[in-house]
C-alpha cells in the first residue's frame, strides 16, 4: 500500500482478464496549447498541485494498474525528471523515448517489449475523467483487436468518430450522422493489431478501421466526467472543475 498526495492506493492482483499495463500516449508537442508549453511538455501541466500525468497515473493506479508505459519527444526529458522510476506513486514507470514522432500505432509498436502482455491499456496523456480503468478487461486476440471507450460528442468534435451498435461493436461509420460518438482517448488493445508492423510513424486510426471492418472492436459509452485538455481554455475548464470538487 502506498500513500500518495493523502491517497491510499494497493497494488493490483494478477487475476484472470485483468489488465496490469498501460501506455501513457506522451509524445505531442502541443501547439495548440501554446503559449503555455512553451518550455514544458503538455502532460506537465498542473491542475492543482499534480500534473495532468500525475493525475492520469494515479487514475491507472485506482484502477489496479502497476506497470505504465510512457512514450514522450518533444521535452520528454523533463517528464522522466518529474516523474522519474514511479516509485513514489507505488507503480513501475519506463520510457520509450522517441528520437523522431511514431505517432500512436508507432509510439505503441516500438513500446510492446516494455508493455509485456497480450493486452493492455492504452490512454491520451491530456485527458481529464473520472473513467474507472478496473472495468476494463484484457482482449481474447481472436473475436476482439480493441476496446473504444466513446463519450458523447462535444462543440469541437460535433460529429464524432465512430458508431457503437446495439452488441457493442464499434464501426467507422453509420448511416445516421448523430449516432456517431466522440472516441475518449481512452483504449484496450491486443498486441495482434500491430503485427508484423515495423517501427515508424503511424495511426492507429487504419489499423482499427481494419479490424471493424472485421467486426474485432467492441465499445462502451461513457457519460461521466471527461475533458479533452486540449487548450488553454480547457485547462482552466478543468481547473475550475477540480475546484469545485474541492468546495
Amino acid at each position: 500500500m502506498v500513500n500518495y498526495g493523502g491517497i491510499a492506493f494497493g497494488q493490483g492482483q494478477i487475476t484472470d482478464g485483468t489488465l496490469m499495463r498501460a501506455m501513457i500516449l506522451a509524445a505531442g508537442m502541443g501547439k495548440r496549447m501554446q503559449p503555455l508549453t512553451a518550455d514544458i511538455p503538455k502532460p506537465l501541466l498542473k491542475v492543482g498541485d499534480k500534473s495532468l500525468i500525475e493525475h492520469q497515473i494515479l487514475r491507472l493506479i485506482e484502477g489496479g494498474i502497476t506497470g505504465v508505459v510512457i512514450n514522450h519527444f518533444y521535452l520528454g526529458a523533463m517528464i522522466e525528471d518529474a516523474l522519474g522510476s514511479g516509485s513514489r506513486f507505488g507503480i513501475d514507470i519506463s520510457y520509450s523515448r522517441e528520437p523522431i514522432q511514431l505517432e500512436t500505432a508507432g509510439g505503441i509498436i516500438k513500446s510492446l517489449s516494455k508493455l509485456k502482455d497480450d493486452s493492455f491499456i492504452v490512454v491520451n496523456a491530456d485527458i481529464w475523467t473520472n473513467f474507472d480503468f478496473s472495468t476494463l478487461k484484457a482482449l481474447d486476440g481472436k473475436n476482439e483487436l480493441a476496446h473504444l471507450v466513446l463519450v458523447e460528442n462535444r462543440d469541437h468534435n460535433p460529429e464524432g468518430d465512430f458508431y457503437l451498435d446495439e452488441s457493442g461493436r464499434v464501426h467507422e461509420n453509420s448511416d445516421l450522422a448523430d449516432s456517431c460518438r466522440t472516441f475518449s482517448g481512452i483504449s484496450v488493445m491486443h498486441k495482434k493489431l500491430f503485427e508484423g508492423l515495423p517501427i515508424k510513424p503511424l495511426s492507429t486510426v487504419p489499423l482499427l478501421r481494419k479490424a471493424m471492418g472485421q467486426n474485432k472492436v467492441s465499445g462502451e459509452l461513457y457519460t461521466g466526467l471527461w475533458v479533452d485538455v486540449g487548450t488553454p481554455e480547457r485547462l482552466q475548464h478543468v481547473k475550475s472543475l477540480q475546484m469545485e470538487d474541492q468546495s
